[in-house]
Protein backbone atom coordinates (compact mmCIF):
# COMPACT_ATOMS: atom_id res chain seq x y z
CA UNK A 1 0.00 0.00 0.00
CA UNK A 2 2.72 2.40 0.93
CA UNK A 3 4.49 1.62 -2.24
CA UNK A 4 1.66 2.28 -4.43
CA UNK A 5 1.28 5.69 -2.83
CA UNK A 6 4.80 6.68 -3.68
CA UNK A 7 4.58 5.57 -7.01
CA UNK A 8 1.48 7.88 -6.92
CA UNK A 9 3.24 10.33 -5.58
CA UNK A 10 5.96 10.23 -7.97
CA UNK A 11 3.78 10.09 -10.91
CA UNK A 12 1.95 13.37 -9.61
CA UNK A 13 5.52 14.95 -8.98
CA UNK A 14 6.52 14.15 -12.33
CA UNK A 15 3.13 15.62 -14.05
CA UNK A 16 3.79 19.03 -12.09
CA UNK A 17 7.16 19.17 -13.38
CA UNK A 18 6.33 18.53 -17.28
CA UNK A 19 3.44 20.94 -16.90
CA UNK A 20 5.52 24.06 -15.50
CA UNK A 21 8.21 22.74 -18.13
CA UNK A 22 5.01 22.98 -21.22
CA UNK A 23 4.20 26.51 -19.32
CA UNK A 24 8.14 27.38 -18.95
CA UNK A 25 8.40 27.18 -23.05
CA UNK A 26 5.28 27.75 -24.20
CA UNK A 27 5.70 31.36 -22.20
CA UNK A 28 9.12 31.67 -23.53
CA UNK A 29 8.10 31.50 -27.08
CA UNK A 30 5.11 34.29 -26.94
CA UNK A 31 8.00 36.56 -25.47
CA UNK A 32 9.99 35.91 -28.86
CA UNK A 33 7.49 36.97 -30.70
CA UNK A 34 6.66 39.93 -28.79
CA UNK A 35 9.60 41.32 -29.07
CA UNK A 36 9.81 40.05 -32.79
CA UNK A 37 12.50 38.23 -32.44
CA UNK A 38 11.00 35.43 -34.59
CA UNK A 39 8.99 35.66 -37.66
CA UNK A 40 5.41 33.90 -38.23
CA UNK A 41 6.38 31.11 -40.55
CA UNK A 42 8.95 30.13 -37.61
CA UNK A 43 6.25 31.11 -35.06
CA UNK A 44 3.84 28.50 -36.64
CA UNK A 45 6.79 25.80 -36.97
CA UNK A 46 7.57 26.40 -33.32
CA UNK A 47 4.41 25.68 -32.36
CA UNK A 48 4.31 22.27 -34.40
CA UNK A 49 7.36 21.46 -32.45
CA UNK A 50 5.61 22.36 -29.48
CA UNK A 51 2.45 20.95 -29.11
CA UNK A 52 4.25 17.36 -30.66
CA UNK A 53 7.68 17.35 -28.72
CA UNK A 54 6.41 19.28 -24.94
CA UNK A 55 2.31 19.60 -25.66
CA UNK A 56 -0.05 22.36 -25.31
CA UNK A 57 -0.98 23.02 -21.44
CA UNK A 58 -3.28 25.76 -22.48
CA UNK A 59 -5.27 23.76 -25.52
CA UNK A 60 -8.53 24.55 -24.06
CA UNK A 61 -8.21 28.16 -24.65
CA UNK A 62 -6.23 27.90 -27.78
CA UNK A 63 -9.16 28.06 -29.77
CA UNK A 64 -10.65 31.04 -28.30
CA UNK A 65 -7.32 33.10 -28.20
CA UNK A 66 -7.23 32.46 -31.71
CA UNK A 67 -10.08 33.96 -32.78
CA UNK A 68 -9.62 37.20 -31.05
CA UNK A 69 -6.21 37.65 -31.57
CA UNK A 70 -6.52 37.15 -35.27
CA UNK A 71 -9.44 39.65 -35.36
CA UNK A 72 -7.82 42.29 -33.30
CA UNK A 73 -4.37 41.85 -35.58
CA UNK A 74 -5.99 42.06 -39.07
CA UNK A 75 -8.20 45.28 -37.59
CA UNK A 76 -4.53 46.41 -36.55
CA UNK A 77 -3.01 46.11 -40.17
CA UNK A 78 -6.01 48.36 -41.38
CA UNK A 79 -4.33 51.05 -39.70
CA UNK A 80 -1.63 50.45 -42.76
CA UNK A 81 -3.73 50.25 -45.15
CA UNK A 82 -4.85 52.62 -48.22
CA UNK A 83 -8.40 53.14 -49.05
CA UNK A 84 -8.14 54.12 -52.48
CA UNK A 85 -5.18 51.27 -53.23
CA UNK A 86 -7.63 49.06 -51.40
CA UNK A 87 -10.28 49.74 -53.61
CA UNK A 88 -8.45 49.47 -56.93
CA UNK A 89 -7.66 45.97 -55.19
CA UNK A 90 -10.57 44.07 -54.59
CA UNK A 91 -12.48 45.56 -57.72
CA UNK A 92 -9.07 44.07 -59.78
CA UNK A 93 -9.69 40.78 -57.71
CA UNK A 94 -13.82 40.54 -57.53
CA UNK A 95 -14.19 38.79 -61.00
CA UNK A 96 -11.37 36.12 -60.21
CA UNK A 97 -12.93 36.11 -56.95
CA UNK A 98 -16.57 35.33 -57.76
CA UNK A 99 -15.52 32.43 -60.83
CA UNK A 100 -12.94 30.91 -58.29
CA UNK A 101 -15.38 30.32 -55.52
CA UNK A 102 -18.09 28.66 -57.21
CA UNK A 103 -15.44 26.83 -59.51
CA UNK A 104 -13.92 25.00 -56.00
CA UNK A 105 -17.06 25.09 -54.30
CA UNK A 106 -18.47 22.91 -57.63
CA UNK A 107 -15.27 20.43 -57.80
CA UNK A 108 -15.55 20.01 -54.05
CA UNK A 109 -19.35 18.96 -54.48
CA UNK A 110 -17.51 16.14 -57.20
CA UNK A 111 -15.17 14.83 -55.33
CA UNK A 112 -16.59 14.33 -52.14
CA UNK A 113 -19.11 12.24 -54.48
CA UNK A 114 -16.23 10.90 -56.25
CA UNK A 115 -14.12 9.78 -52.84
CA UNK A 116 -17.16 8.94 -50.84
CA UNK A 117 -16.11 11.43 -47.98
CA UNK A 118 -18.96 12.33 -45.46
CA UNK A 119 -21.43 14.88 -46.92
CA UNK A 120 -21.07 17.64 -44.40
CA UNK A 121 -17.34 17.18 -44.48
CA UNK A 122 -16.53 17.63 -47.66
CA UNK A 123 -19.12 21.23 -47.72
CA UNK A 124 -16.75 22.50 -44.92
CA UNK A 125 -13.61 21.78 -46.51
CA UNK A 126 -14.87 22.96 -50.03
CA UNK A 127 -16.21 25.96 -48.85
CA UNK A 128 -12.84 26.32 -46.31
CA UNK A 129 -11.29 26.26 -49.44
CA UNK A 130 -13.29 28.57 -51.51
CA UNK A 131 -13.46 31.48 -49.01
CA UNK A 132 -11.71 31.59 -45.53
CA UNK A 133 -10.47 28.72 -43.99
CA UNK A 134 -11.62 28.49 -40.43
CA UNK A 135 -14.12 31.26 -40.27
CA UNK A 136 -15.88 29.78 -43.34
CA UNK A 137 -15.82 26.23 -41.52
CA UNK A 138 -17.21 27.91 -37.91
CA UNK A 139 -19.83 30.10 -40.19
CA UNK A 140 -21.01 27.18 -42.33
CA UNK A 141 -20.97 23.79 -39.40
CA UNK A 142 -24.16 25.31 -37.59
CA UNK A 143 -26.07 25.61 -40.76
CA UNK A 144 -25.69 22.39 -41.91
CA UNK A 145 -25.63 20.71 -38.11
CA UNK A 146 -22.19 19.33 -38.35
CA UNK A 147 -21.00 17.48 -35.46
CA UNK A 148 -17.49 17.82 -33.74
CA UNK A 149 -15.97 15.07 -35.39
CA UNK A 150 -17.05 16.40 -39.15
CA UNK A 151 -16.24 20.00 -38.21
CA UNK A 152 -12.65 18.87 -36.38
CA UNK A 153 -11.83 16.90 -39.61
CA UNK A 154 -12.11 20.30 -41.62
CA UNK A 155 -10.31 22.15 -39.69
CA UNK A 156 -7.90 20.18 -39.47
CA UNK A 157 -7.54 19.72 -43.37
CA UNK A 158 -7.70 23.17 -43.54
CA UNK A 159 -4.81 24.29 -40.85
CA UNK A 160 -2.44 21.42 -42.06
CA UNK A 161 -2.03 22.61 -45.71
CA UNK A 162 -2.34 26.67 -44.09
CA UNK A 163 0.93 25.84 -42.41
CA UNK A 164 2.60 24.41 -45.89
CA UNK A 165 1.12 27.28 -47.37
CA UNK A 166 3.01 29.72 -45.06
CA UNK A 167 6.22 28.12 -46.51
CA UNK A 168 5.58 27.32 -50.06
CA UNK A 169 3.72 30.09 -51.20
CA UNK A 170 6.65 32.71 -50.69
CA UNK A 171 9.79 30.32 -52.45
CA UNK A 172 7.30 29.61 -55.46
CA UNK A 173 6.54 33.83 -55.80
CA UNK A 174 9.99 34.66 -55.34
CA UNK A 175 11.12 31.18 -57.67
CA UNK A 176 8.50 33.04 -60.55
CA UNK A 177 9.52 36.48 -60.10
CA UNK A 178 5.61 37.31 -59.35
CA UNK A 179 5.62 40.86 -58.36
CA UNK A 180 4.23 42.51 -54.98
CA UNK A 181 0.87 43.28 -56.31
CA UNK A 182 0.67 39.72 -58.43
CA UNK A 183 1.55 37.75 -55.16
CA UNK A 184 -0.86 39.37 -52.68
CA UNK A 185 -3.68 38.74 -55.01
CA UNK A 186 -2.46 35.29 -55.52
CA UNK A 187 -1.95 34.20 -51.83
CA UNK A 188 -5.21 36.26 -51.17
CA UNK A 189 -7.20 33.71 -53.45
CA UNK A 190 -5.22 30.75 -52.80
CA UNK A 191 -4.24 30.38 -49.49
CA UNK A 192 -7.30 29.81 -47.08
CA UNK A 193 -7.05 31.29 -43.38
CA UNK A 194 -6.28 35.24 -43.37
CA UNK A 195 -3.54 33.99 -40.80
CA UNK A 196 -1.47 32.21 -43.01
CA UNK A 197 -2.49 34.83 -46.31
CA UNK A 198 -1.29 37.93 -44.23
CA UNK A 199 1.84 35.89 -42.66
CA UNK A 200 2.98 34.81 -46.24
CA UNK A 201 1.95 38.39 -48.48
CA UNK A 202 4.11 39.88 -45.10
CA UNK A 203 6.92 37.57 -45.74
CA UNK A 204 6.89 38.80 -49.43
CA UNK A 205 6.42 42.71 -48.72
CA UNK A 206 4.40 45.21 -47.36
CA UNK A 207 2.65 45.81 -51.20
CA UNK A 208 1.76 42.38 -51.42
CA UNK A 209 0.66 42.61 -47.83
CA UNK A 210 -2.15 45.36 -47.71
CA UNK A 211 -3.34 43.83 -51.35
CA UNK A 212 -3.77 40.20 -50.14
CA UNK A 213 -5.21 41.21 -47.01
CA UNK A 214 -8.00 43.86 -48.66
CA UNK A 215 -8.98 41.22 -51.14
CA UNK A 216 -8.67 38.55 -48.71
CA UNK A 217 -11.73 40.24 -45.82
CA UNK A 218 -13.59 41.22 -49.38
CA UNK A 219 -13.56 37.41 -50.42
CA UNK A 220 -14.37 37.01 -46.61
CA UNK A 221 -17.69 38.51 -47.04
CA UNK A 222 -18.85 35.74 -49.49
CA UNK A 223 -19.27 33.86 -45.97
CA UNK A 224 -22.71 35.27 -46.17
CA UNK A 225 -24.16 34.23 -49.61
CA UNK A 226 -22.98 31.21 -49.56
CA UNK A 227 -24.24 30.52 -45.91
CA UNK A 228 -27.61 31.44 -47.58
CA UNK A 229 -26.70 29.19 -50.51
CA UNK A 230 -25.69 25.98 -48.02
CA UNK A 231 -29.33 26.87 -45.75
CA UNK A 232 -30.79 26.29 -48.94
CA UNK A 233 -29.10 23.03 -50.38
CA UNK A 234 -28.78 21.45 -46.83
CA UNK A 235 -32.89 22.73 -46.32
CA UNK A 236 -31.91 24.40 -42.93
CA UNK A 237 -33.71 27.57 -42.98
CA UNK A 238 -34.31 28.30 -39.20
CA UNK A 239 -30.24 28.41 -38.67
CA UNK A 240 -28.57 32.84 -37.74
CA UNK A 241 -26.01 33.37 -40.02
CA UNK A 242 -22.94 35.20 -38.42
CA UNK A 243 -21.39 37.56 -39.75
CA UNK A 244 -17.69 38.51 -39.59
CA UNK A 245 -18.06 42.02 -38.14
CA UNK A 246 -14.53 42.60 -37.34
CA UNK A 247 -14.25 43.00 -41.69
CA UNK A 248 -16.29 46.21 -40.48
CA UNK A 249 -13.49 47.41 -38.01
CA UNK A 250 -10.86 46.88 -40.67
CA UNK A 251 -12.45 49.32 -43.11
CA UNK A 252 -13.31 51.84 -40.83
CA UNK A 253 -9.57 51.42 -39.26
CA UNK A 254 -8.17 52.01 -43.07
CA UNK A 255 -10.82 54.44 -43.92
CA UNK A 256 -9.37 56.31 -40.69
CA UNK A 257 -5.84 56.09 -41.63
CA UNK A 258 -6.44 57.13 -45.27
CA UNK A 259 -8.94 60.05 -44.40
CA UNK A 260 -8.04 61.51 -40.89
CA UNK A 261 -4.39 63.23 -40.85
CA UNK A 262 -3.80 62.65 -37.27
CA UNK A 263 -4.03 59.07 -37.50
CA UNK A 264 -0.91 58.44 -38.63
CA UNK A 265 0.81 59.50 -35.56
CA UNK A 266 -0.03 56.52 -34.00
CA UNK A 267 -0.87 54.27 -37.18
CA UNK A 268 2.48 52.84 -37.57
CA UNK A 269 2.21 50.98 -33.60
CA UNK A 270 -0.85 49.97 -34.19
CA UNK A 271 0.19 47.77 -37.19
CA UNK A 272 3.49 46.84 -35.46
CA UNK A 273 1.25 45.58 -32.60
CA UNK A 274 -0.95 43.80 -35.03
CA UNK A 275 2.39 42.18 -37.01
CA UNK A 276 3.38 40.70 -33.18
CA UNK A 277 0.23 39.47 -32.89
CA UNK A 278 -0.20 37.53 -35.75
CA UNK A 279 2.82 36.35 -35.59
CA UNK A 280 1.60 35.18 -32.18
CA UNK A 281 -1.55 33.62 -33.32
CA UNK A 282 0.46 31.28 -35.85
CA UNK A 283 2.29 30.10 -33.06
CA UNK A 284 -1.15 29.21 -31.12
CA UNK A 285 -2.27 27.41 -34.31
CA UNK A 286 0.91 25.20 -34.55
CA UNK A 287 0.14 24.33 -31.23
CA UNK A 288 -3.25 22.63 -32.07
CA UNK A 289 -1.13 21.06 -34.82
CA UNK A 290 -0.33 17.00 -33.22
CA UNK A 291 -0.07 13.91 -34.58
CA UNK A 292 -3.23 13.04 -33.65
CA UNK A 293 -4.78 16.36 -36.09
CA UNK A 294 -3.41 14.55 -38.76
CA UNK A 295 -4.49 11.17 -37.57
CA UNK A 296 -8.08 12.29 -37.02
CA UNK A 297 -8.13 13.84 -40.53
CA UNK A 298 -8.26 10.77 -42.54
CA UNK A 299 -6.56 10.07 -46.31
CA UNK A 300 -10.12 11.01 -48.03
CA UNK A 301 -10.79 14.44 -46.54
CA UNK A 302 -7.21 15.55 -46.98
CA UNK A 303 -6.60 14.34 -50.09
CA UNK A 304 -10.19 16.30 -50.93
CA UNK A 305 -8.25 19.47 -49.31
CA UNK A 306 -4.93 18.81 -51.29
CA UNK A 307 -7.13 18.58 -55.20
CA UNK A 308 -9.18 21.72 -54.37
CA UNK A 309 -6.23 23.58 -53.12
CA UNK A 310 -4.11 22.69 -56.09
CA UNK A 311 -7.06 23.65 -58.39
CA UNK A 312 -7.68 26.98 -56.81
CA UNK A 313 -3.61 27.75 -56.54
CA UNK A 314 -2.86 27.06 -59.95
CA UNK A 315 -6.50 28.67 -61.15
CA UNK A 316 -5.36 31.92 -59.46
CA UNK A 317 -1.70 31.87 -60.57
CA UNK A 318 -2.68 31.13 -64.09
CA UNK A 319 -5.27 34.22 -64.26
CA UNK A 320 -2.41 36.56 -62.70
CA UNK A 321 -0.34 35.78 -65.24
CA UNK A 322 -1.92 35.15 -68.31
CA UNK A 323 -5.26 37.18 -68.20
CA UNK A 324 -3.90 40.48 -66.30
Amino acid sequence: MLILKTKQHTASHLFEINLYLQQAIFALIIVLGLFSIISPPIALLLGVVMVNVFGNPFIAFNHIAITYLLQFSVIGLGFGMNATAAISAGKEGFLLTIFSIFSTLLLGTFLGKWLKTDKKTSHLISCGTAICGGSAIAAISPVIKSNENQTSIALGVIFILNSIALFVFPFIGHQLDLSQKEFGLWCAIAIHDTSSVVGAANKYGAEALQIATTVKLARALWIIPISLLTAFIFKNKSQKIKIPYFIGLFILAMLFNSYVPQTAIISPYIVNVAKIGLTITLFLIGATLNINTLKAVGVKPLFQGVLLWIFIAGLGLASILYLN
